[in-house]
């Protein structure tokens, strides 16, 4: 299980033996079936990272459509109460790492210190009652961010994320921190979104990032990866308003479509979950040793694809 994702989730370890045997006969049917195989691999690997988020969005949804009045507990607090649950779960069970408890921690305190100065200010609100709160705020939104977090973590792992090109943290770190503080002060200052997306896009428009579904590394230019993680995020942000977590001033009369504009915003806040991540995760240069001898060389983009990363 070299290199195994069944390494960092024991629990993984029991389908080893059987993923191996179906991706052995799948090879045997043609590059169709192998290509396939491939494809539902990735969509199985990307499940797993989402397994916090995905959970999170499905107490979202059920609460919504099922949850009463008569309960006895508010589902604010209900929603809390079990989102600390799924944590507790996750890590006796061993399907989250404690490295990746410790992001999404430090992600929580992120997300609630912004979440109690933005409901202040009026820019959303939580409209039902709840006890376990902080300023208005109820206790489970640090989760909320947390779970972006936890999937870039995950997926960090399970994709065995390579780069070239990849920023240094003494210039990551600094436009993390920016955009962090531009969420504050753009309500009395000017608003430094666009310039902080022209950074991003400056510091990271040279990186690509190298992702193993199976026996080969793909490529694919890390800004797409963030694009591409930002609109999974806004749907998900449409989910919490549609099921009336939180609302917008727009959708207080009846619920509207989160505006697009937010997609911005959500694509800076992706950025600083990306770099907290690489706090524990540090990038790491794709590198491979044809002759399998004790110093890797680095690899040419040409030849990545045809490699095999072991």
């Amino acid at each position: 299980m070299e290199g195994s994702a069944a390494r960092t989730w024991p629990p993984l370890a029991h389908f080893v033996a059987a993923e191996e045997r179906l991706g052995a006969w799948a090879l045997t049917r043609g590059p169709y079936v192998a290509g396939l195989y491939e494809f539902l691999r990735f969509g199985v690997k990307q499940a797993w990272a989402c397994l916090f988020g995905g959970l999170i969005c499905a107490l979202l949804i059920t609460s919504y459509l099922f949850y009463t009045e008569d309960a006895g507990v508010s589902r604010y607090d209900a929603l809390t109460l079990a989102v600390v649950g799924i944590q507790i779960a996750l890590l006796w069970l061993r399907m989250e790492t404690w490295e990746e408890a410790k992001v999404i921690a430090l992600y929580h305190g992120v997300g609630t210190i912004m979440e109690v100065f933005k409901t202040a200010v009026g820019s959303w609100v939580y409209p039902e009652a709840s006890v376990l709160r902080l300023a208005g705020v109820p206790l489970f939104t640090g989760f909320l961010y947390a779970s972006i977090g936890s999937y870039i973590a995950r997926v960090w792992r399970l994709f065995d994320f390579r780069f070239t090109r990849h920023p240094p943290l003494r210039l990551t770190l600094p436009l993390a921190g920016a955009i962090y503080l531009n969420f504050f002060t753009h309500h009395v200052m000017w608003d430094m979104r666009l310039p902080l997306m022209a950074l991003s896009g400056l510091l990271f428009g040279r990186t690509t990032v190298y992702f193993k579904i199976w026996h080969v590394h793909r490529r694919m230019p890390l800004v797409i990866g963030f694009l591409l993680v930002t609109l999974f995020i806004w749907i998900a942000e449409n989910i919490g308003t549609a099921s009336r977590i939180w609302l917008y001033p727009n959708q207080h009369a009846a619920w509207a479509m989160v505006a697009w504009g937010k997609f911005g915003s959500w694509y800076l806040l992706m950025i600083v979950s990306y770099v907290l991540v690489t706090l524990v995760s540090r990038p790491r240069d794709i590198r491979w040793s044809a002759r399998g001898e004790g110093q890797p060389v680095d690899v040419g983009r040409d030849r990545i694809e045809r490699a095999q990363f072991r």
